[in-house]
């Protein structure tokens, strides 16, 4: 898990991949990570086809990341901030928001909720809340 360049393993700032973000939970195919340190650069790539990141910060769910089986980004449901009175809202594409319309992100869909409710569920129950 790293920042662009996570598939070949070494990042474009030069980190290689799996030092920017430790691991706290795997479930599936959906891991839970938090930044090893602020300069950490955003998760881009991955080297697991289909995986699904959550970004935790202290105890709290930041992002739920999606990537394809090309294993590039492909959106990130952003759950700690809101964007255009949206929260959670969704953000389109490789880069935070080249897929997105006009008002630059969008509500949940169905299927995203439902995914959101089992990431919650999944962490909640390893916290202990």
């Amino acid at each position: 898990m790293g920042g662009r360049g996570a598939s070949s393993g070494i990042s474009k700032a030069g980190n290689k991949y799996g030092t920017q973000y430790r691991t706290l939970l795997t479930d599936g195919n959906i891991k839970f990570v938090t930044k090893v340190n602020r300069q950490s650069e955003t998760l881009m790539e991955t080297m697991t086809r289909g995986r699904v990141y959550v970004t935790v910060g202290g105890e709290e769910l930041l992002k739920v990341i999606y990537f394809d089986n090309a294993n590039k980004r492909t959106k990130e449901i952003n759950l700690d901030h809101p964007h255009e009175g949206m929260k959670p809202h969704t953000h389109h594409g490789y880069e935070h928001a080249e897929n997105d319309g006009p008002k630059g992100a969008s509500n949940l869909t169905p299927e995203e909720k439902q995914m959101v409710d089992r990431v919650k569920k999944i962490w909640y129950n390893h916290i202990g809340k």
